[in-house]
């Protein structure tokens, strides 16, 4: 099966993604792709410490995942994985990385960012990224819970 969904959420692993998010994509493995929360071990026993029996964790780097994903490590493996920058994903997406949909779910607000949605803020970087990925054919969609409708990047973002 591979990837089945991305999902950008800055809270990388937590309750909505454990009990509702990995349940709705039948996710046998949560994958973090994070340059920096790759090299904190405190953030990934406490990310571990959360994850669904029965279900294989990966918290990665980018470089990694896409080597991983190009051999084929995840083929048999329904691969839900999630990321705090949407940069993260056309870096993937770049590299070869098969991603079928792009999920915005949290994305915080700061310096410079637009607030588009309750729990997404983007700033430039962030909105051209988000239209690259789509630009390339992957479906861009803001879903916070599996059951709310799920909106087009261009209710949001033109």
């Amino acid at each position: 099966m591979g990837l089945v969904l991305a999902r950008i959420d800055q809270r990388l692993i937590h309750g909505i993604v454990v009990t509702q998010w990995a349940a709705h994509t039948k996710a046998k493995r949560l994958m973090v792709v994070d340059d920096e929360v790759s090299k904190d071990e405190t953030q990934k026993a406490a990310m571990r410490m959360s994850k669904p029996s029965g279900t294989g964790m990966s918290i990665i780097d980018t470089e990694t995942a896409i080597a991983n994903f190009n051999k084929g490590k995840y083929d048999s493996h329904n691969v839900f994985l999630v990321v705090r920058e949407p940069e993260t994903l056309l870096k993937l997406a770049d590299g070869g990385v098969h991603i079928p949909k792009v999920n915005v779910g949290i994305i915080f607000d700061g310096e410079g960012k637009k607030t588009v949605k309750k729990m997404v803020s983007v700033d430039e970087k962030e909105v051209a990224d988000l239209k690259a990925l789509k630009e390339k054919g992957i479906p861009v969609t803001f879903h916070f819970v599996p059951g709310e409708v799920e909106e087009p990047l261009e209710t949001y973002i033109k």
